[in-house]
C-alpha cells in the first residue's frame, strides 16, 4: 500500500521522473543496510556486552595508572615498565622510517638485538601513532589493559563459537583466561606474556585445520564400495596460510606465550588421539602435510627475524635465567594469589616476585576442576585437557621439586627437558600459565552441560564453579607515583648538544637494577641513544646471555659516587680513561639533573674529569 501511494503520487513530469526514481532508489538501498547494521547489532548484543564488561573490569584493575600515565607506575614491577616504555618508543620510530632489529639507542655503540629481547615489536608498531602523539607511558597502559581484555574476549569467543557452548559458559572460561592470577600477575609490566588474544585464534586455526584435513569416515558410494570422502584441500590451504600468519605476527609479539601454546596444543594432540585413533589414522597425512605448509609460509617472513635473534649482532643463542631458580612451589598451586580478594601477601614468598603468581589458582578452584572433569564424563576432549594440564603443571615445578620453600630433593620432570635448545628460554614456572585455559575448558564443557540439563545439575553446577572462582577475583594493581621527566629532556632543550640519533650520557647511566635514566630517550620517542642500560645482550661468560653489559671505568667511578656520595681523586690517567669512555660511546653530551643522587658530588666529580659545567634547564651539561 505504502510503495503504491508513493508511486502514484510521484510526478508525471519527464524531467522530475528520474530524479524521483533516483531518490526513491537511494532510499530504497539505504534501508537494507541500516536495517543490516541494526539486525548485526542485535545479533551480537550478547557478545558486546561480553564485551564491554572485560573491558571494564581490565580498565579498572590498571585505574591506577589513568590519572597520569607519565607520572604513575605499577609499583611492584616499575623498573620492567621503564624497559616496556622504552620498547615501544623505540618500535614507534618504524612509522618514521628509522627502525632496525639492531637499535643503536642503547648500549652505545654495539647497540641492542631487538630479537633477543622482548620487545613487542608488532605492538609498539600497531600503537606507533599513540606512542608519538601521546607518549610511550600512555601506549603502555593501554596495553596492560586491552591485552588483558582482548585475551578474554578471545576466549571467549573460541568456547561460544567452537566448542558450541552457552555464552555464560563461555564467559566464565573467558574470564578465567584473560583474568586469572597468572594473568593479572603478569599484567606487571610483561606485555609479552599477557598479549594472549592471538592464542585462541592459532587454536581455532589449528582446529579448523584437522577438521579439514580429516577425510571423514567411510561410506558406501554409488557403486556400493566404501570410501572416504577426502580431506578439504581449499580448507586446508586457508587454515594453513592463516595459521602461518598468526604465528608470524604472535613471535614478534612473545615467542614464549607461542612457545607455551605450542606446547600445550602437541601434548593435548597426543592425548586427543590416544583416545580417538581412528580420527588420527584418517587425519594424520592430511594434517601433518597442512603444518607442513603453515611451517613453510611462516618460515619465509621469519627466518631471517629469527636468524638474527640467535646469530645476527648481539643475539644470545640461550637462555639466561636459571631454571632452579624460576620454578614453581608445589604448595602455590593450592594457595590464592596475593593480587586476588581472598588471597594474602605472606604466599608471596612461594615465588620469585609479583609478576610471577603463574601457579596461584587456590584449592577451591583445582577441587571444582577435577570434579568437573569427572561429571562432564570421558570425551575426548576432556582427557585431552587432564593430561596437558598434568604434564604443564608438572614441568612448571623445575628440575627439583620445591615444597613450601624447602628443596625436597625429588627431581621434577623439567629436568628431562632441562638444556634443550629453546626450551631454556622459557621460564619453568611459565608452563603453569597454559593451566587458565585448560582449567577454563574444563569449566565450560561443564557449566554447559549443567544448563543444558533440567536437573538440580542446573543450578548446582554454575554455583560451585561461581564460588571456586570468587576467590581468586582480582584486585587492582598497585601503583605508585614516579617523578616526572627533567624539563632538559621534557622541554626539547637535549637538542642543543645532541643531535638526534646521537649519544646522551645521563648520569649515573641506567643498569638493570636501576633503569630510571632510559626514561628520558623514551620520553624523546627515542630520538637519540644511550650507553648501557637494561637489556638482554651476550655480555656473560663465554659470551652467554646477561642481563645489561659491564661497565667502562668511568661509568664505575661515577655508580660508585652516586651510590656514596665520596668525591674520589681525580687525576690526569682518569681525565684521560673520561676521554676515551666518551669516544668509545660516541657521546655529544654528559648530563647530570638536580635530582641525581649525591648530585654535588657528581658535578664536581664530572668537573674535574671534563671541566666546567653549563647548565641548560634543570640540567648541567659537559659537551665531550
Amino acid at each position: 500500500m505504502r510503495v503504491d501511494a508513493v508511486s502514484s503520487a510521484a510526478p508525471t513530469a519527464p524531467d522530475a521522473a528520474p530524479e524521483q526514481a533516483f531518490r526513491l532508489a537511494g532510499r530504497v538501498k539505504s534501508r537494507p543496510r541500516a536495517t543490516r547494521l541494526l539486525a548485526a547489532v542485535s545479533r551480537h548484543r550478547a557478545d558486546l556486552l561480553v564485551a564491554l564488561i572485560c573491558v571494564m573490569l581490565a580498565g579498572w584493575l590498571t585505574h591506577g595508572l589513568w590519572p597520569d600515565p607519565s607520572g604513575r607506575i605499577l609499583a611492584l614491577n616499575p623498573e620492567d615498565q621503564t624497559l616496556y616504555e622504552w620498547f615501544l618508543a623505540v618500535d614507534a620510530r618504524a612509522l618514521l622510517g628509522d627502525f632496525n632489529l639492531l637499535t643503536d639507542r642503547l648500549n652505545a655503540p654495539d647497540g641492542v638485538n631487538l630479537m633477543a629481547n622482548t620487545s613487542v615489536i608488532a605492538l609498539g608498531i600497531v600503537f606507533a601513532p599513540v606512542t608519538l602523539l601521546l607518549g610511550a607511558p600512555v601506549t603502555f597502559a593501554l596495553l596492560a589493559a586491552a591485552n588483558l581484555a582482548g585475551t578474554a574476549v578471545a576466549w571467549y569467543l573460541l568456547f561460544h563459537r567452537t566448542l558450541r557452548t552457552r555464552r555464560f559458559a563461555a564467559a566464565l572460561g573467558g574470564g578465567l583466561c584473560g583474568f586469572g592470577p597468572g594473568m593479572v600477575s603478569q599484567t606487571n609490566s610483561h606485555l609479552h606474556m599477557t598479549a594472549q588474544w592471538l592464542v585462541p585464534v592459532i587454536v581455532w586455526l589449528v582446529v579448523r585445520l584437522l577438521r579439514a584435513a580429516d577425510p571423514g569416515p567411510v561410506a558406501p558410494d554409488e557403486t556400493g564400495r566404501t570410501r572416504p570422502a577426502g580431506p578439504d584441500r581449499r580448507r586446508m590451504f586457508t587454515s594453513a596460510a592463516g595459521l602461518a600468519a598468526a604465528v608470524t605476527v604472535q613471535v614478534f609479539i612473545g615467542e614464549e606465550v607461542l612457545f607455551l601454546a605450542a606446547v600445550t596444543l602437541l601434548v593435548m594432540a597426543i592425548g586427543y588421539a590416544v583416545v580417538d585413533r581412528d580420527l588420527a589414522r584418517r587425519a594424520l597425512p592430511g594434517f601433518a602435510g597442512g603444518l607442513a605448509i603453515a611451517a613453510g609460509l611462516a618460515l619465509l617472513v621469519l627466518g631471517y627475524p629469527l636468524w638474527f635473534q640467535f646469530a645476527g649482532p648481539q643475539g644470545v643463542a640461550d637462555g639466561m635465567f636459571t631454571p632452579a631458580y624460576f620454578s614453581a612451589d608445589l604448595s602455590s598451586w593450592w594457595t590464592v594469589s596475593p593480587l586476588s580478594v581472598a588471597g594474602s601477601t605472606e604466599s608471596a614468598r612461594l615465588t620469585t616476585g609479583p609478576a610471577e603468581y603463574n601457579t596461584f589458582l587456590g584449592w577451591p578452584l583445582l577441587l571444582v576442576a577435577v570434579v568437573c572433569a569427572i561429571w562432564v564424563g570421558r570425551r575426548r576432549l576432556v582427557f585431552a585437557c587432564v593430561v596437558a594440564g598434568l604434564v604443564m603443571g608438572a614441568l612448571s615445578l623445575g628440575p627439583e621439586v620445591v615444597l613450601g620453600g624447602t628443596k625436597t630433593a625429588l627431581p621434577g620432570p623439567y629436568a628431562l627437558i632441562g638444556g634443550l635448545p629453546v626450551v631454556d628460554g622459557a621460564l619453568p614456572m611459565r608452563f603453569a600459565l597454559a593451566l587458565l585455559p585448560i582449567v577454563a575448558t574444563l569449566l565450560v564443557l561443564a557449566v554447559d552441560r549443567a544448563l543444558r540439563s533440567t536437573g538440580r545439575a542446573r543450578r548446582l553446577v554454575p554455583l560451585a564453579v561461581g564460588a571456586a572462582l570468587l576467590p581468586i577475583f582480582p584486585t587492582p594493581l598497585p601503583t605508585a607515583e614516579r617523578p616526572a621527566v627533567p624539563e632538559f629532556i621534557s622541554g626539547g632543550h637535549w637538542r642543543q648538544c645532541v643531535r638526534p640519533g646521537g649519544v646522551l650520557v645521563p648520569v649515573p647511566l641506567p643498569t638493570p637494577k636501576e633503569p630510571w635514566p632510559m626514561r628520558w630517550p623514551t620520553a624523546a620517542n627515542a630520538a637519540f641513544g644511550l650507553p648501557e642500560g637494561f637489556f638482554i645482550g651476550p655480555y656473560g661468560r663465554g659470551g652467554t646471555a646477561a642481563m645489561g653489559t659491564y661497565k667502562q671505568p668511568t661509568s664505575a667511578l661515577l655508580a660508585d659516587v652516586a651510590r656514596r656520595g665520596d668525591q674520589p681523586a681525580i687525576g690526569d690517567e682518569q681525565r684521560r680513561q673520561a676521554a676515551r669512555d666518551a669516544d668509545f660511546w660516541g657521546a655529544s653530551c654528559v648530563a647530570l639533573t638536580d635530582d641525581a643522587p649525591h648530585a654535588d658530588s657528581l658535578r664536581a666529580t664530572l668537573e674535574q674529569l671534563y671541566g666546567p659545567a653549563t647548565r641548560l634547564a634543570d640540567a648541567w651539561i659537559w659537551r665531550v
